[in-house]
Parts: structure tokens; C-alpha cells; sequence
């Protein structure tokens, strides 16, 4: 296990200058004892919160990028929790190469879910709550949500790991990966892998958005901290996100949840599979799925047209209580 670094580290200093709103900083342990990294954005003083809303970040990602993201919803009169995942952002890493994004598995991803609705509920954060949750976060909330009655009102989902898009989807990428992975190969770099995020490569031809001053964001975050970022996955972690999915595709996956979920979807996404997501959203009893045309992966970060889409199906769907 790598050497431990100093908690709770603090929101690295934005790029371009503009603050963050007012925000607490905390560090979560896991129930297996790993220390993840937290915040918590109240309403300004005097306000009453509509509810809380829980982020849920993708792989690789991490709390800062969400900057605009958690205004918006600070906005719409939303407290805003969120934390990196084990293995990213400034949460404990799992691995001496601090850049291999990595878990045994994802019910581990579970714990840190865990420990985060503890936090929640140790400090009291405005009720209702629900979740927003993005790619791999929204593969672990729908676990979360499979499992029965959840603290969250509601989960709005955006382009969720149900389906891994293209040929790296398909049977060749599951044997092989769980075949090195049995052959004790669960730490080393996918074949071809690299240290550097895929969001740090030029703008013309990424999957993940059409704006390109968000895009160039996205990039300048990690130019100026690169400890944030984590490059390509282990092997052990493409097995463990294929053990997850076969969950999806069990008979009955879903039924003992209450939350109704809505999945926004891209349309034009290369990183997870839409038809998959849409299959599991008539699959389930509680869940609906919203096609956003011409939308990359990263629908939070995509241009306003897109993003007015999303936020007006947001609206309609998380209720919250009126201020």
C-alpha cells in the first residue's frame, strides 16, 4: 500500500482564478480503512436549502472539476456534498504508481458510499436528498439503489457505466482482462496504457465534449495540479467494472429499490454504451432514460445547448422542498 499523504488535503487553487463558494473540507474513512477526501457547500447564510444533492463523480475525476456544476445547484437552492472515490482526486490512492486508476472491486467503491451518507447524516444536511451522479458514479449509485431503501429521494444519472462502448466492450476485453487478472496481473496498466489522463489530449477528435472552453478547463486543472489526475486503468479494475455489469443483466436487478432514477444520456457517447443504459432503464420498474442528441460523454461539461436540456430535465425530476 502507498505511503499515506496528509488529510484532508484542500481544494487545489483554480486555474483561472474564479473562487469556489464557501465550502468545508473534510476526510472519510472507509469501513476497510482508507481515507477519502470530502466537501460540503451550504447555502449562504439565512437561506433555507430546497434539499441536498449528493455529486457523484466519474473515474478519473475529481471534486474540482465540478466547480460550475456545484454553483448551478447552489443556485437552484441545493446544498451540495460530494468526495472523490478511493484511488483519485485527493482521496488515499491504492497503488504505489499514483497515476494507475485502480480497485479490486467495485463493491469496494460501496464503502466509500458508505461512509459518505454516515458524514451526511452525522451533520444533519438538508432533507430531501438526491443524488447526481455521472459514469462510473452512476454504475455504483444504481448498486447503492439495487440493494433497497435508500436515504435518496431521487437519482438523476448521466451517460451510466452500464455498457462499455466499442470493441473494448465486447467478450475478447472481459476474458482477457479477468484472465490476467487471475494469472496475478491485477496491477499492471491495461495493454497500451498510459500516466496521462485522457482529458489532458487535444480538443479535436476527445469523446467527452463538443465545448471547447470547458474542454480547455478540464485540461488546465490538471496542467496546474497534476496530482489530481490519474491516467488509464489496471487491468484489475476493467475486470472488477465487468464483474459490476453483469450485475446489470441479472433477472430482477433493481427491484428491491425505491428511488425512481432518471438516466440523461449522449447521444454520440464513445465511452459507455447508450443502448445498454437504455435497456436497463425498461428494465427496471423505477427508471427512465432520456436520449440528449449529439452529446458527448461528459454531459455536465458539454455546450450550453446540451446542458440546458439537462438542467431542464433536472428540474422536473429532482422535487426538492420549496424555499
Amino acid at each position: 500500500m502507498p505511503e499515506k499523504p496528509p488529510f484532508p488535503a484542500a481544494l487545489a487553487e483554480p486555474p483561472d482564478g474564479l473562487p469556489f463558494p464557501a465550502h468545508d473540507i473534510a476526510t472519510l474513512e472507509t469501513a476497510d480503512g482508507y481515507r477519502l477526501r470530502a466537501a460540503f457547500f451550504p447555502l449562504p447564510k439565512g437561506q433555507n436549502a430546497r434539499g441536498t444533492i449528493l455529486l457523484l463523480q466519474g473515474r478519473a475525476e475529481f471534486i474540482e472539476k465540478y466547480r460550475e456544476v456545484i454553483g448551478e445547484l447552489l443556485g437552484r437552492g441545493f446544498a451540495v456534498a460530494t468526495f472523490d472515490w478511493r484511488g483519485q482526486g485527493g482521496s488515499e490512492r491504492l497503488l504505489r504508481n499514483r497515476k494507475a486508476g485502480h480497485v479490486e472491486d467495485f463493491e469496494d467503491f460501496q464503502l466509500d458510499l458508505d461512509a459518505m451518507i454516515a458524514e451526511m447524516i452525522t451533520r444533519g444536511l438538508p432533507q430531501p436528498w438526491a443524488m447526481l451522479a455521472h459514469s462510473t458514479g452512476g454504475a455504483i449509485a444504481l448498486h447503492h439503489i439495487a440493494r433497497g431503501p435508500s436515504p435518496f429521494r431521487r437519482a438523476v444519472l448521466t451517460s451510466p457505466l452500464i455498457g462499455i462502448a466499442g470493441p473494448g466492450g465486447g467478450v475478447a476485453g472481459q476474458v482477457l482482462s479477468r484472465l490476467l487478472s487471475a494469472l496475478g496481473l491485477a496491477t499492471w496498466r491495461i495493454p497500451f496504457g498510459t500516466d496521462v489522463p485522457r482529458t489532458q489530449g487535444p480538443f479535436e477528435g476527445n469523446p467527452f465534449t463538443r465545448d471547447r472552453a470547458r474542454y480547455t478547463i478540464m485540461g488546465q486543472w490538471l496542467e496546474a495540479h497534476p496530482g489530481l489526475g490519474i491516467g488509464d486503468p489496471t487491468i484489475g479494475w476493467v475486470a472488477a467494472a465487468f464483474h459490476a455489469l453483469d450485475r446489470f443483466a441479472q433477472p430482477g436487478f433493481g427491484r428491491l429499490g425505491r428511488t425512481p432514477v432518471l438516466m440523461l444520456l449522449a447521444g454520440a457517447d464513445k465511452v459507455v454504451s447508450t443502448a445498454a443504459a437504455e435497456q436497463l432503464a425498461l428494465d427496471m420498474r423505477n427508471a427512465s432514460a432520456l436520449v440528449l442528441p449529439g452529446a458527448r460523454h461528459e454531459i455536465l461539461m458539454e455546450t450550453g445547448d446540451t446542458r440546458a436540456l439537462f438542467w431542464a430535465a433536472f428540474d422536473a425530476f429532482v422535487p426538492g422542498e420549496e424555499i
